[in-house]
């Protein structure tokens, strides 16, 4: 591919915002509030409303995400339009309670139970490739499909068999709480207390409440009902307990963890999955590469567990797609104590930011950061560890990283196997992040059976 042949990206700030600019920017891609110097130096810092810094050199993030996690919890603000959905599950609970419940849900993503739910995963696949069938010759926002795909999945393998569960009442309360809460308030950018109510988290409360009774009322029922023949998530998790203190998860800690695992488990794949197909649209070569792959492994018409350690060049597309398009494009957090990061002071209360779409596209760490080369994943011993964070790292990484790269391995590998994607002209995806990177107006391809 040549150096101008670049996919899809975001124009980073070329000068300073402001404090309402900055506002602005956030509720509409707040991957647009970056500054254009993040993609070609260490540390940036400044001042709106509370003092911020954006770290891209890789020992500053093993600093804060690994050797000195305790003096950065995730910042306030994060907590806040999160802790209504999810309360302090996983994801946003710090200290012991977090330790307890990452102790009690770990096994829960061992290889083992992880490769035990691969066949929810192929079938998905295969009804994602049914519909791509049924439509023909006709214009389809993969998007949409991978959404609804991974949405099965993630559905399946924590709710099996359980006919209560109103599947398209959670995914739609989701979709209506991030629309609400997830946009950045002022009082959030002035770091105003968590007391002060923000208006659209007010707004989003009943869709919450919805989302909480079907999850709530989906436990009961597994309580009475009892474990399935090959135990899914809701059944591992209601047995599980931590080592350590024995102690188990009541009904509301198992289901905002499960919420957290069906909010985080879904979207982010789907995000993935939909940018690995446009990217494999943009570049026809690696397109038809991946194909080769593919059809010389799956035995029969759909990818399995089984067959994912043998589709490396799928899975280098997979990583590829998340350097570019990290679908946590920024991840935030609170300094406790007074440091020195990358030669700079470091206070108490500082907002400490890892831009992770800017250090993906760092100039001091990528060559030729914007282009599209699954190759630079050949040899994954060659990549610096801090300087590819699809997943954070440190003891916060990802609980259900392996789960996720299984997954968009099987789905992506079966439907390449079957289709050539085409890229519609004039519908290129505008990558827009609010709380997820997103491509805003849908990925619109054409498949043509092969």
């Amino acid at each position: 591919m040549t150096q101008s042949a670049v996919p899809v990206h975001v124009p980073l700030a070329t000068e300073p915002l402001g404090l309402m600019g900055s506002l602005k920017a956030a509720r509409t891609n707040l991957l647009s509030i970056l500054p254009e110097i993040a993609v070609r130096q260490p540390m940036v810092s400044g001042r709106t409303g509370i003092r911020w810094h954006m770290i891209m050199d890789p020992g500053a993030i093993r600093h804060v995400l690994l050797e000195q996690v305790d003096n950065y919890p995730k910042s306030k603000a994060t907590k806040n339009i999160l802790r209504p959905a999810i309360g302090d599950s996983l994801f946003i609970a710090e200290g012991a309670h977090w330790r307890w419940q990452r102790r009690t849900a770990a096994p829960v993503f061992s290889h083992r139970n992880v490769m035990n739910l691969a066949p929810v995963m192929s079938a998905a696949a295969n009804r994602s490739a049914d519909r791509i069938t049924a439509a023909g010759d006709r214009a389809i926002d993969f998007l949409d499909d991978m959404v609804r795909t991974t949405f099965d999945v993630i559905s399946d393998v924590t709710f099996s068999g359980e006919g209560s569960f109103d599947s398209d009442a959670v995914h739609r309360s989701i979709d209506a709480y991030i629309a609400e809460a997830g946009k950045i308030s002022l009082l959030d950018m002035l770091g105003l207390p968590d007391w002060i109510p923000r208006p659209g988290r007010l707004l989003s409360g009943k869709v919450v409440a919805q989302m909480k009774q079907v999850a709530d009322d989906a436990i009961d029922a597994r309580r009475l009902r009892g474990q399935g023949d090959i135990p899914d998530l809701l059944d591992l998790l209601l047995a599980g307990e931590d080592p350590e203190t024995k102690r188990r998860m009541n009904t509301s800690e198992l289901r905002d963890n499960l919420l957290t695992f069906i909010v985080a488990g879904h979207e982010t794949t789907a995000l993935t999955l939909a940018w690995s197909l446009y990217l494999c649209a943009f570049d026809q070569d690696v397109q038809d590469r991946a194909r080769a792959e593919a059809q010389s492994v799956i035995s029969g018409t759909t990818a399995t567990g089984a067959d994912v350690g043998n589709l490396p060049f799928i899975r280098q597309i997979v990583d590829e797609a998340l350097r570019l398009y990290p679908p946590a494009g920024i991840i935030s957090r609170t300094a406790t104590t007074n440091d020195t990061l990358c030669a700079r002071q470091i206070k108490p209360g500082d907002t400490v930011m890892i831009p992770i779409y800017a250090l993906h596209r760092n100039h001091m760490l990528w060559d030729d950061p914007n282009a599209f080369r699954p190759d630079r994943f050949a040899d994954r011993k060659a990549v610096d560890r801090y300087a590819y964070l699809p997943f954070g790292d440190g003891p916060r990484i990802c609980i259900g990283a392996s789960f996720a790269i299984q997954e968009a391995v099987i789905i992506l590998a079966t439907l390449l196997a079957r289709f050539r994607f085409d890229l519609v002209p004039g519908r290129e995806p505008d990558p827009v992040m609010i709380l997820t990177l997103r491509p805003n107006t849908g990925v619109w391809l054409t498949a043509t059976p092969v």
